[in-house]
């Protein structure tokens, strides 16, 4: 059977890249079992590859997967994803297994006409993970605002996930900012800082809603408590160094106090003049 990625290198590109990161968040030991997401907007890469405007003509050049399914409920509707094409992780795949067969442990799909279904368009009938209705609805709130963002990324990164069990670092911003003066490069790239959502039911539509409302607030990657964290960004590469740079932070943190003492950290003066240098 023919692959969708058959002499298009810039949809290969993108799935390379997220398999690289898959196989980061396993070896990090952040994707336990089947844990984690990737939902990544291709539609840009489709249309341009295939050189359609025309959903009929469009769905005509691409190949089938083996076993056709119909149109899959969201269970929401999502106007701004008419006719978009996204990369997911497969329910129940591995991100190890992603990152070794990416094609075999995740689903190219696209959105129908009427926003409230998906069908599975290629290489295999891969269901997308149980989370997408959750990715679809933060993808639809960046598509309605014109957001460069195309990437979503889910991870249970383990320095990070520890530091929620301690409730005073759930209050607005004081793990921003203890991160933040952790080290230069947490200020520099992760400037809007991390925002902190309750514990909430795992895939719940009120999870997937206060994670939207963090992300209107101007956070980039939100911190569900005792859980992990949801983050976007332009890329998945990105969105995968945003929590890296964080939780590198937290190890530092934790390093220093294992070492027996508390880490001083940036002043509010160093991190204001990183601020500036850096235009932050």
């Amino acid at each position: 059977m023919k692959s969708i990625l058959n002499n298009n290198p810039e949809l290969k590109h993108q799935i390379d890249q997220v398999a690289e990161v898959a196989g980061y968040l396993w070896q990090k030991g952040w994707a336990e079992r089947n844990g984690g997401n990737i939902v990544v907007n291709i539609t840009d890469q489709i249309n341009y590859l295939y050189g359609c405007h025309s959903v009929t003509a469009l769905q005509a050049r691409l190949p089938q997967c083996d076993s056709p399914t119909p149109p899959i409920e969201i269970g929401t509707t999502l106007p701004h994803l008419k006719g978009c094409y996204f990369f997911c992780k497969g329910t129940n795949r591995r991100m190890r297994d992603l990152a070794r067969w990416p094609m075999d442990n995740g689903s190219i799909i696209r959105i129908t006409d009427d926003c409230a279904h998906y069908e599975i368009i290629a290489d295999k009938p891969v269901k997308p993970t149980s989370e997408l209705p959750s990715h679809l609805m933060v993808h639809n709130d960046l598509m309605a605002k014109g957001s460069p963002y195309k990437a979503s990324l889910h991870t249970h990164p383990i320095e990070l996930v520890a530091m929620t069990h301690h409730r005073p670092f759930l209050e607005k911003d004081v793990l921003t900012r203890l991160l933040w003066s952790m080290i230069p490069e947490t200020r520099a790239f992760c400037p809007k800082g991390l925002g902190i959502v309750p514990y909430l039911l795992p895939s719940s539509v009120a999870l997937a809603q206060a994670t939207l409302d963090r992300l209107n607030e101007g956070y980039d990657v939100v911190m569900w408590e005792k859980h992990g964290v949801f983050a976007v960004d332009t890329d998945i590469m990105a969105a995968f160094d945003q929590v890296d740079v964080l939780n590198k932070a937290a190890q530092i943190y934790m390093s220093a106090r294992s070492m027996g003492f508390n880490p001083e950290g940036m002043s509010d003066a160093q991190m204001q003049e990183l601020a500036e240098v850096f235009g932050l």
